[in-house]
């Protein structure tokens, strides 16, 4: 078994990377490599060097491969989701991404297309506990699912409580494994430091999920080119990074697909496709994801 200190090492070392901490000592946790065992052992459990593996363009192709079409609003109806997974068919996107309740309505209005079921776990808050995230996570996959994105216990990272933030993304990660689903690790980048951004991250690799993830987008602020590309340092070149809040039209997702994006949530993604075909699309939608 890999020595957990080397999982504490890990972190450490990007923390050093950026400048952020000396070497020696985590100020965002406050430990060292020599002092929180049980904190890192559940790290090491969930299997420190496995790496998640994700296809950029979710098995399609072009500018739509990379866009998860998003309708998370909480007052979404029926109608609106089916129309969501018609676009979704006719623009061939990566996913659609909606909230859980939505899971079974979506899975039969795309059966036989390529195009993905996204939902979202313990959204948006974070808040709830690993076991519910857990439960959730495996009910979502029961009616149709395919990709979970979950958010971390936000409150956890800020407490310097790595073993629970570890907890809460091994569980839905292993959930994920266990029925060969795809997994996102929201990490709500507009309420973290530089320094926690860089512990979710490694968090979220040695945990072996397959992508992280900006944002909510109901968070008080969404994707930047900035936080893509510190994310894409740290996780490196085996893990997906999903821009998600704000991304509205296609310069702004040819911006974070150069700073290191492989999938983007977006609840503007006819626009987006039809910008990258030259066509003149209709006005934005409002804020919301």
């Amino acid at each position: 078994m890999t020595d957990y200190r080397r999982v504490i090492e890990l972190i450490l070392e990007e923390l050093s990377r950026a400048g952020a901490v000396a070497p020696s000592r985590c100020s965002c946790h406050g430990f060292t490599s020599e002092c929180c065992p049980d904190r890192v052992q559940h790290v090491l459990d969930a299997g420190a060097t496995r790496l998640g593996l994700h296809a950029a363009d979710g098995g399609t192709s072009g500018v739509s491969g990379y866009i998860d079409h998003t309708l998370l609003k909480p007052d979404a109806t029926a109608k609106e989701i089916e129309q969501l997974c018609r676009e979704a068919a006719e623009w061939k996107f990566a996913t659609v991404c909606i909230n859980p309740t939505w899971v079974s309505l979506a899975a039969k209005q795309l059966r036989g297309t390529p195009v993905g079921v996204c939902t979202v776990i313990g959204f948006p808050l974070g808040a709830t506990t690993p076991d519910v995230k857990q439960f959730e996570t495996r009910r979502a996959i029961f009616d149709g699912a395919n990709e979970i994105d979950m958010v971390i216990n936000v409150g956890a990272l800020k407490s310097g409580d790595v073993r629970l933030v570890t907890d809460d993304i091994r569980g839905v990660v292993s959930a994920c494994h266990a029925a060969s689903a795809g997994s996102k690790v929201i990490i709500e980048t507009a309420l973290l430091t530089d320094e926690e951004k860089i512990t979710a991250c490694t968090l979220a690799k040695a945990a072996g999920a397959d992508f992280v993830k900006t944002s909510t987008g109901f968070g008080p602020g969404g994707a930047t080119v900035a936080d893509i590309a510190l994310m894409r340092r740290v996780v490196g070149d085996d893990m997906g990074v999903k821009a998600s809040g704000g991304v509205r039209d296609l310069e702004q997702m040819k911006a974070m697909v150069a700073a290191g994006a492989t999938r983007i949530g977006a609840s503007a993604g006819v626009r987006i496709v039809k910008e990258s075909r030259g066509e003149t699309p209709a006005a934005a939608k409002p804020a919301g994801y």
